[in-house]
């Protein structure tokens, strides 16, 4: 799945990303660093797992677009 990241907070290494509906979805930093990235700016496309239903939807696997998914190969 794809989202643009939206939130990053680099202390916490948490944050959020819409969905492309609009529907803002939280990562922590486990998440983060599941993905191998350093860093996260505002409006980066990225590829995202979800965990989940409604609010207490979270992503648990956060990289940029253009890395992989290890869990999908």
């Amino acid at each position: 799945m794809q989202a643009t990241s939206f939130t990053f907070d680099p202390a916490t290494r948490a944050g959020s990303v819409l969905l492309d509906d609009g529907t803002p979805v939280p990562f922590d930093a486990a998440a983060f660093d599941a993905g191998g990235l350093r860093l996260l700016r505002p409006g980066q496309r990225v590829r995202i797992r979800t965990e989940g239903e409604g609010p207490d939807r979270r992503v648990v696997f956060l990289t940029l677009q253009t890395f992989p998914d290890p869990a999908e190969g």
